[in-house]
This record gives structure tokens, sequence and C-alpha cells, in this order.
């Protein structure tokens, strides 16, 4: 089978274009409007960047009226939004939290969760997720799409501050993925879990290779 996209319907009853890169990790993002408003929603289209300096990204596609979402707005007016990372324990949590709610309603108040507030501004993040970033927005380019829901806002931003909590770190100074049990999304309504490991180390890397696929400073 193979179709394009552009100019002809998917031959399967589901299009499979959402199903075919996965998984993708879930930008579970809290921000603040500039009233005050807090706002936490989940993006599937998240991703790091780069590590030097750590930077991230996340796109949002527009409502179907033209809005643009709440995150977005917040990010560009405050400066600011906080990256949750998604867990298996939170996950219903992650689901609620992607309801369309008004503008001057926030999700949290209907999540049962317990809010924290960021170093760098008074942006609640979810103490309940083990590992959030503080971000500080960068930039954001617009991509027309071929519908309005099709128009998305890539928002850039910099890691300014990483919050970590102790006991999900190993003894050798790891994070214990399979402790944390991520959840990330796949296409249609499916997500997956990360409860397995498995280590492969590239042949012949040389000492520099090694250490930045390690993660570990020079």
């Amino acid at each position: 089978m193979k179709y394009n996209p552009a100019s002809e319907a998917s031959p399967l009853p589901y299009s499979p274009f959402k199903s075919c890169t996965v998984p993708r990790p879930i930008g579970w993002l809290s921000s603040v409007s500039a009233d005050g408003v807090e706002n936490i929603a989940p993006y599937s289209q998240w991703q790091n960047l780069t590590f030097d300096p750590p930077m991230v990204m996340f796109s949002a596609n527009q409502y179907p009226d033209g809005r643009r979402k709440d995150t977005v707005i917040n990010a560009e007016t405050t400066g600011w939004f906080v990256w949750n990372m998604a867990t298996y324990r939170l996950r219903e949590a992650v689901n609620v939290s992607a309801m369309a709610l008004e503008p001057h309603e926030s999700e949290f108040d209907h999540l049962g969760l317990t809010r924290v507030y960021a170093d760098n501004h008074p942006i609640p993040m979810v103490k309940e997720s083990p590992v959030k970033f503080e971000c500080k927005y960068h930039s954001t380019h617009r991509v027309p799409g071929a519908s309005p829901v099709g128009s998305i806002d890539i928002v850039f931003a910099s890691v300014e501050t990483i919050h970590i909590d102790d006991d999900v770190i190993t003894l050798d100074g790891r994070l214990d993925i399979p402790k944390i049990e991520p959840i990330a999304r796949l296409g249609y309504f499916d997500y997956t879990v990360v409860r397995d490991t498995f280590e492969m180390r590239v042949p012949g890397a040389d000492r520099d290779a090694q250490l930045g696929l390690e993660g570990r400073a020079a």
C-alpha cells in the first residue's frame, strides 16, 4: 500500500500517519497567563533539540476556529513554561488535562494533584511528577496548514532549571526509567509505557562520542 497524503485520502479506515512516528514523548506543559490563570495540557509533538545548552520544542495545532492554544500564548506572554514528565501513575490526570476549557478556567482544578511552584516564574508544577524542566521561552515559528487545525505554532525554549526526585536516581547516578514508567503517545487512542530497557554501545566510538552518548560531561 502507498498513497500521497497531499492529494489522496487514506486507503485505510484510520489515518496511519500518527501511528508511524512512535512512540512520542508527551509534553505535559504547565503555564500561567498574564492574568494569573494556571494551565496544564499534554502535547504529543514534544522533543529535545540539543543538550549544549539544553533546549526543547513543542508544536501546538490551532483550534478549528483559528484560536491559538493557551500554552503558546502563556509562554510568549510570560516567557516561561514547565514540562512535567508524564508517568503511568499519572496517566488519568494527563488524559483529563487534555480537556478544552475556557481561557479563564484552570485544568489543575480538575486533576486532584499537588501544585508546587517553579523557581524562575510562578508557574504551577505537578509535585507527583518525578522530573520537571523550567523552560525559558525563546521563539515561535508559525507554520500554515491546509486547514485551521493544520496550522501550528512551534515553540522553542531553553531549559533553565531541572528538578529530579532523588528516589528515581540509581546508585550509579542514572534515572531509573523502569521505576519511573514514562508514558508515550502512539496513534489512534493508544499510549504505551516504558518498563523494559536494553543497552547498546556503538562499536568503535571514540571517547568523546562515548561521553556524549552516555550523557556525561566531557
